[in-house]
C-alpha cells in the first residue's frame, strides 16, 4: 500500500472524489487531512482550469489536502488518470497531519495531528512561462470563489 497526498479533484467533495472509490480502480482508503509542510505554487489554469501544483518548493502556499493508503492497481490507475510522466509526476513529500480518521483498533499505525509523514503527491514541472504568477491556492475547490468552474472529462464529450 501507498500513501498518496491529493490536493485537488480527487478530495471528497470535488468532482473526481468517486473515481477514489470506484472498485474498478483499485482501493483507497482515507486516512487524514493535512497540509504540505513545505509551501507550493497551487495555481488554476487551462483551459479545463485543472488545478496544479507547481513543483517549485519554497513558493506560494502550503497546501491542504487529504492523505488515502491505495492499492498498486489504484496507483496505476492514478498515474493514468494524471498523465504521468508528462502531465504530472509522482513527488515524495512531507505532510503535517491535521485529523487523522478513525481506525478499528489493530488497523495501521495513526499519526499524532501536527506530526508529519510522507505521502507521494501529484505535481508537475510542465507548465506554461505565466503559470508562476497566477493567483496561488492554499486549497482547491470547484466551486469556490475563484469563478473558475472546473470542466470534467466528461463535460467534454
Amino acid at each position: 500500500m501507498t500513501r498518496i497526498f491529493v490536493y485537488g479533484t480527487l478530495k471528497r467533495g470535488q468532482p473526481n472524489y468517486h473515481r477514489m472509490f470506484d472498485a474498478a480502480n483499485g482501493k483507497a482508503e482515507f486516512l487524514a487531512s493535512a497540509l504540505t509542510a513545505e509551501r507550493y505554487p497551487l495555481v488554476i489554469a487551462g483551459n479545463l482550469n485543472i488545478p496544479f501544483l507547481l513543483n517549485l518548493p519554497g513558493r506560494g502556499h502550503k497546501i491542504h489536502g487529504e492523505i488515502y493508503e491505495v492499492d498498486d492497481k489504484m496507483l496505476r490507475f492514478l498515474d493514468d488518470f494524471e498523465s504521468v510522466p508528462t502531465l504530472y509526476q509522482r513527488t515524495l513529500v512531507q505532510v503535517e497531519v491535521k485529523a487523522w480518521a478513525r481506525r478499528a483498533e489493530g488497523e495501521g499505525v495513526e499519526v499524532a495531528p501536527g506530526s508529519t509523514t510522507e505521502a507521494l503527491m501529484y505535481s508537475t514541472t510542465s507548465y506554461q512561462p505565466d503559470w508562476p504568477s497566477l493567483p496561488n491556492y492554499d486549497s482547491y475547490d470547484a466551486l469556490g470563489d475563484h469563478g473558475l468552474e472546473y470542466v470534467t472529462r466528461e463535460d467534454q464529450d
